[in-house]
């Protein structure tokens, strides 16, 4: 995936004592919605949209856009951390646990990681068990609004307990692994893991 990093509109402002313990060390709030992309903003139409799940086997799930939004869907609210230091609070969305995906695959108990793709020829990875238990969903309504490609419509994973680039816009599909295998933004220094509380940046933080 070639291109620079987009970055415009983050300028924050220092947390307060009373937000403290929701903006981790090094962040700063923004009231803005940052956009960064590492290339350009994919157009995707609805009609060619897809997403799926890959077994270790190489079985597949996939849902159309229409068979998707037809999911169980809910409203999430939470608090945002980009690696390049902003934070967004309260940010709220309408999507799909990834808990109900993962219902519908046979896991197997091998299956420890998952390479995420997205349109673009993006990757990130994560492990699995960050992905279950609710803690992520791919949302595809922001704000009460249909979700602008800019920020990854009509789909992206939220993964809101990690940095940001770990939350893969325009998302595709999953892979499931038995090994972790570094994704784009990985490959090229960011931390394989991302946890925004101990700072993982980049490799050896």
């Amino acid at each position: 995936m070639a291109g620079q990093v987009i970055s415009r509109g983050f300028f924050g402002k220092r947390r307060t004592p009373e937000q403290g313990q929701r903006v981790p060390p090094g962040q700063y709030i923004t009231p803005d919605f940052p956009v960064l992309s590492a290339g350009p903003t994919p157009r995707i139409s609805l009609g060619e949209w897809n997403f799926y799940i890959k077994d270790l086997n190489q079985k597949s799930v996939q849902w159309s856009w229409d068979d998707f939004i037809q999911l169980p869907a809910r409203s999430f609210k939470a608090d945002i951390h980009c690696v390049t230091k902003w934070t967004k609070l309260d940010t709220e969305w309408e999507g799909v646990s990834v808990d109900t995906l993962l219902s519908k695959v046979d896991l197997d108990p091998r299956a420890a990681f998952v390479t995420v793709f997205a349109y673009g020829d993006y990757t990130t990875n994560l492990p699995l068990a960050d992905l279950m238990n609710d803690q992520a969903f791919i949302a595809y309504r922001y704000g009460g609004q249909p979700l602008a490609p800019e920020h990854g419509g009509p789909a992206r994973l939220v993964v809101p307990h990690l940095y940001f680039w770990k939350s893969a816009k325009w998302v595709n599909g999953f892979q499931l692994m038995e090994h972790d295998i570094s994704g784009f933004w990985e490959s090229l220094g960011y931390h394989d893991y991302g946890n925004p509380w101990k700072e993982q940046r980049y490799q050896g933080d």
